[in-house]
């Protein structure tokens, strides 16, 4: 059996990476981690961990499905049915994120390892909740050996989540363009005056950035740069309690008063509703993605179906409120997520390959787009044709809803601009989408001028 490829986001690791085998997940873990892993096996770290649901299961299979001879075993983790990044995560994600690693870090001390690096990136959501997914990232504690991951923590933790509790939520994009974290002489730099006063932040960040600048190139001598167990664990300890007092609240309204701001009536929602069931039913996805889900009303209706379905939203507090609910209501099978659809997250790393673009982790089987297409055809600019084809490259099945001229939304977006849009017709829209989609059944809302759409993308 040939292996078909590693995956672009594993391969700097010596103790081995992830690869693809017909379509199946493995981790191939090389000799040089033999004595770690068979600490982390034996110690009871590994059973301890995967009993509080921390780090992701696996099971050992046949070294024959090795994918070269540096193979000492190799495992087949449980499938996470999405990856996300942190850029696409609202502040609790990230937050919570945060704090897993550092629950993890602590419990391997008690079994005598520690995480040799604290990226975001080991960080997924399974079940609605942040699980760790990098086996390898364990190795045996050495008395005395700082925690080789502090900075690393800090860049993709603790930097990010003090700029959005402190200067503005929109500044985690800053890890789009930073892989390896926001640089702490940046976050420094950005943070206002006042978190000089707190002293885990001119700590943890703002004396931690002065400390590089003055160390960068020049020597270390590892005799003086010993830390005793206790104070290892004050410093995790320190970390924990800064990332739990590190707070944001979400503007805006709730959904229902959302809604009240439209013009969608009660019974306009319940027909929508009812039209969004029925569709579903019909189709039987495995996967939805809902575009512009605000809070997550709609995916609601998918999610408790037992579809996997990923909310996405461009606002921050949408996303933020639409992760606090499912994490509230223990709901397993609703990812939200932050993002523009007129700027999707792009392939970023080594060849722009090392973490996928969006379109790269499609397609889904059903795509929502429900009181969407006149935000992108009007308020974007994006002409019809590029909005039919976009949606044909990412799915299936297509849910979409028409927004009419007529329609008091529409004429809100209008009253700030010409009107230069003649293309945004009903009968225009329905002669782009059906170039690539067969129209299964349209619609129309109760008490309103918008049309709910049924399509399947023509093979």
């Amino acid at each position: 059996m040939s292996p078909n490829k590693i995956n672009l986001s594993s391969f700097r690791d010596p103790s081995g990476f992830i690869y693809s085998q017909d379509g199946v997940i493995y981790r191939q873990i090389n000799t040089v981690y033999k004595d770690n892993y068979v600490h982390l096996m034996s110690a009871g770290l590994y059973e301890n961990l995967i009993k509080n649901k921390l780090l992701i299961p696996h099971e050992e299979v046949a070294i024959e499905k090795k994918y070269n001879n540096l193979a000492y075993k190799v495992i087949k983790p449980i499938n996470i049915p999405f990856i996300s990044y942190p850029y696409e995560w609202s502040f609790s994600q990230l937050k919570h994120a945060a704090l897993v690693t550092l629950k993890i870090q602590k419990i391997a001390l008690d079994f005598g390892m520690s995480l040799k690096d604290a990226s975001a990136y080991n960080i997924q959501f399974l079940n609605g909740k942040p699980i760790f997914i990098d086996t390898l990232s364990f190795e045996k504690y050495s008395e005395g050996r700082p925690w080789v991951a502090y900075k690393q923590f800090c860049q993709h933790f603790l930097g990010p989540i003090a700029l959005m509790a402190y200067k503005d939520i929109r500044l985690n994009q800053l890890l789009r363009i930073y892989i390896d974290g926001v640089p702490l002489d940046l976050a420094s730099t950005l943070l206002p005056t006042k978190t000089y006063t707190k002293f885990s932040l001119l700590n943890h960040i703002h004396l931690h950035a002065k400390s590089q600048q003055h160390y960068a190139g020049k020597k270390i001598n590892k005799k003086n740069s010993k830390i005793s167990r206790m104070g290892y664990l004050g410093i995790i300890d320190n970390l924990e309690s800064t990332i739990s007092n590190l707070k944001w609240s979400p503007k805006g309204t709730e959904w229902a008063n959302y809604y009240e701001d439209t013009n969608y009536s009660i019974n306009a929602v319940q027909s929508k509703k009812e039209s969004l069931k029925k569709y579903l039913e019909m189709i039987k996805p495995n996967c939805v993605w809902d575009y512009g889900a605000n809070t997550g009303y709609f995916s609601r209706i998918a999610s408790r179906k037992g579809i996997q379905t990923i909310a996405f939203d461009l606002d921050p507090s949408a996303v933020e409120k639409n992760y606090l609910q499912a994490l509230a209501n223990n709901e397993e099978n609703i990812l939200p997520l932050l993002l523009d659809m007129t700027n999707p997250s792009p392939g970023i790393g080594w060849k722009n390959e090392e973490r996928s673009s969006l379109s790269m982790r499609g397609p889904a089987d059903a795509v929502l787009a429900l009181a969407l297409i006149h935000h992108l055809a009007i308020s974007n600019n994006l002409p019809l044709s590029k909005i039919a084809d976009y949606f044909a490259a990412i799915c299936k099945w297509l849910i979409i809803e028409f927004v009419p001229k007529e329609d008091s939304q529409v004429q809100r977006l209008l009253t700030t601009r010409e009107d230069i849009f003649a293309a945004y017709t009903q009968q225009c829209f329905e002669t782009e989408f059906e170039k690539y989609f067969m129209f299964l059944d349209a619609v129309r809302i109760a008490e309103s001028e918008r049309t709910l759409y049924l399509m399947k993308r023509e093979e």
